[in-house]
């Protein structure tokens, strides 16, 4: 019997790559008398034959095209059969036909993401590793609704787009390829609505090639196994606002290289060796990481981000990573991920124009692109791309339990006109500038990952006004857990670079930021944005000659550490690093052989463990009874003071002395009878200051002063801060 007639233009559409059913024309298929006649295609190949896996019988395939188009009669019973393959240099190879197996994702699956609802993408989206039947292989899956055709290529079919043509299932692309292991790289070749070709790597691939080099890889997540039970445990059970929260951000690539080994960026595990310690050293209660999803340009820093699901490979594969944060986790320190979920870069091998249409992204230029970074932004309205945002939030609170998510660039989000001309955005349907689409999104990613990740928070980096940022969704807000206090970092930063002379006339803006303090659930941030693009370091911003510089920052971080909100200082801060941090190089360790370099490490320790110890200065953080002035007034002399205090009647006093005029005699109110003594003084010789210190103890007086009972008197030194316990 011969193979059915009239099939030249599907042969020529297999062979072109351009057959939009290839499960129907390729593998087996009943002929009237039940015979099952096999179709493959292999180019590059001898001969084929076709056995069945019950060792019932072996049938010679012909070619019927000199590319490589097999087929024939064979006596199969079912569809349990493998190709024996003979390659032009002698080798015999027996694998099972991709197209021999049936639909591989369950209908839910699919109708829950084109809903925008399932939570677990991940589990069947990319690149899994399966055993089907008795066959292990991969089972890929990608999204492409618009695709006339979409095939797996990669290693292990020579990057040829006409071998592994994918099943449609109503937009989603699915085949499983048996033989395939863990490492295999690939890609997505996809004939595109615009009817030219894209390759495309995986949106959901689990690990991935970074720079020029833009592959994905397999790669197993089930095997690793986690040792921080009884962190996860605790965490589900804590109160992040009446607990305290030091953040110490990180640039993974750029903390501490090697310069033995041609200047390289430490692995994973080197830096659980080496990070970890120290900033549990420094006793910050968390470690924030700039992006680590994949992203092919070292220069962006992470946010421009290509492989949302894949840890970079720069420093190791997934589970190198996720040992990084289990052993944070057994130390006691949390771990926040930067998040890029505002926008996404151009790259032809990234999620632009995905499938030879505006996929990802708004079609209208209008919307769905920022102008200022030359990137894309994702379309919010669409179901299947919120779904992809919520589902990759998710996926790192569950996979690499990630206690927090900080996300980058809100306000980009939430403004339509954002950093764009008048004519160059489109309303919503009320004719506002609020981004709708967007909001939603937002709510409804917050409200999930606090619901599935108890004790976990989602952060938002947002510089305006909007209102409720970090309340509830409940009550009319976005549902986030805590916000960036920009405006603080602003003023503070301000009122620091001038001249202390001159602090009089900007008193101000040093106490502005307890007018809107209990707006929002804050974070005090001197972040990475504060130290690059010419903006000089900390230490370089502090006016003055050398010691005033360092006085001037040691006074800063003091103030910082007790004005209400938790803290996050970015990394070359706590020890004065005097170069603009560059993502090219190390921090200037070398600095450690200078006294005041140490020296200021040294408080920024202390301030540390007295913020973690002390319930004044952290239980309250967003309440207003955590918070009162003793004086927030004098400006001429350019002192302020205030207590913190928690409910169950911890409380610390902070003066701050921004001038470098000692100040002999001052009086300060405090609440109570007994001795008071020094927690902190910035200017004390183990900080390297000029040891204008206060002796012990201090017994207060009762004579009224600044609203309290009683009073104390004591020196206030030159660019210093005191706080006072009892």
């Amino acid at each position: 019997m011969t193979a059915p007639a009239n099939l030249t233009a599907e042969i020529h559409a297999i062979l072109e790559a351009r057959h939009g059913d290839p499960f129907g024309f390729l593998g087996g298929h009943a002929l009237p008398d039940g015979a099952i006649w096999v179709r493959t295609f292999q180019p590059k190949v001898h001969s084929v034959k076709v056995t069945a896996r019950d060792g019932s019988g072996s049938w010679s395939l012909e070619r019927v095209h000199p590319q490589g188009l097999f087929e024939g009669r064979t006596g199969l019973r079912d569809q349990a059969y493998d190709l024996e393959i003979q390659t032009l240099d002698g080798r015999t190879l027996r694998q099972a036909d991709p197209y021999s197996f049936g639909t591989m994702l369950g209908d839910q699956d699919i109708y829950f993401f084109k809903e925008g609802t399932h939570q677990k993408l991940w589990d069947c989206l990319g690149a899994h590793l399966r055993t089907v039947g008795g066959v292990s292989g991969v089972l890929f899956a990608v999204w492409a609704p618009n695709a006339r055709r979409v095939s797996v290529v990669g290693d292990f079919n020579h990057w040829d787009g006409r071998v592994n043509p994918m099943r449609n299932r109503e937009g989603v692309w699915e085949i499983f390829i048996p033989g395939i292991t863990e490492l295999a790289h690939y890609k997505f070749e996809i004939l595109g609505a615009d009817g030219a070709v894209h390759l495309k790597s995986d949106p959901f691939a689990f690990f991935g090639q970074h720079g020029t080099q833009t592959a994905s890889l397999v790669f197993n997540l089930d095997r690793y196994g986690w040792g921080d039970g009884e962190w996860m445990q605790k965490r589900a059970g804590q109160d992040l606002y009446h607990r305290p929260m030091s953040i110490y951000e990180v640039h993974l690539g750029s903390w501490k290289r090697i310069p033995e080994q041609k200047n390289r960026s430490k692995s994973y595990r080197e830096l659980a060796d080496d990070l970890i310690p120290y900033v549990k050293s420094l006793n910050f209660t968390h470690i924030e990481l700039m992006p680590v999803s994949e992203h092919p340009f070292d220069g962006s820093w992470g946010y421009q981000v290509t492989g949302y699901f894949a840890p970079t490979s720069r420093f190791g594969n997934p589970d190198e990573f996720r040992e990084f944060v289990d052993r944070c986790h057994q130390a006691g320190l949390g771990v926040i991920l930067d998040w890029v979920p505002g926008h996404f870069p151009k790259d032809a091998f990234g999620l632009a124009r995905f499938d030879g249409s505006c996929l990802y992204e708004h079609a209208d230029p209008r919307q769905g692109e920022h102008q200022d970074w030359g990137t894309l932004i994702f379309n919010y309205g669409r179901a299947e791309v919120r779904n992809f945002l919520i589902a990759n939030a998710l996926y790192w609170l569950e996979e690499f339990h990630i206690d927090g998510l900080r996300v980058d660039a809100v306000a980009s989000m939430l403004y339509l006109d954002y950093s764009r001309k008048p004519w160059a955005w489109v309303p919503n349907k009320y004719g506002g500038r609020e981004n709708l689409e967007a909001i939603d999104f937002m709510r409804e990613l917050n409200r999930l990952a606090y619901e599935q990740h108890p004790g976990c928070t989602i952060i938002a980096e947002e510089s305006t006004a909007w209102p409720g940022v970090s309340k509830p969704t409940d009550a009319g807000g976005l549902g986030f857990g805590f916000k960036w206090n920009m405006g603080w970092m602003n003023d503070t930063l301000r009122y620091m670079e001038e001249d202390p002379v001159h602090r009089k006339y900007h008193h101000g803006e040093a106490t502005f930021s307890m007018l809107y303090a209990y707006d929002e659930n804050f974070i005090l941030v001197l972040s990475h944005d504060e130290v690059v693009h010419g903006k000089g370091s900390l230490i370089n911003k502090m006016p003055g000659d050398r010691w005033q510089k360092f006085a001037n920052l040691r006074m800063f971080y003091g103030w910082m550490w007790a004005h209400p909100g938790k803290k996050l200082l970015f990394m070359g801060g706590e020890f004065g690093q005097w170069q603009e941090w560059s993502h090219e190089r190390s921090l200037d360790w070398h600095l450690f052989m200078g006294e005041e370099h140490a020296a200021l490490q040294k408080l920024v320790r202390d301030l540390n463990l007295l913020y973690t110890t002390r319930p004044a200065l952290h239980a309250l953080d967003h309440e207003g009874g955590g918070f009162q002035w003793l004086d927030a007034s004098d400006g001429d002399h350019s002192i302020f003071a205030f207590l913190r205090q928690s409910a169950c009647g911890d409380r610390v006093y902070c003066i701050i002395n921004a001038t470098p005029v000692p100040r002999k005699g001052y009086r300060v109110g405090v609440a109570g009878p007994g001795s008071y003594r020094e927690l902190v003084n910035t200017d004390a010789p183990c900080y390297a200051g000029s040891g204008m210190v206060n002796p012990l103890p201090m017994p207060a007086g009762q004579t009224e002063w600044q609203g309290q009972p009683w009073s104390i008197v004591i020196d206030l030194p030159p660019l210093g801060v005191v706080w006072l316990g009892r």
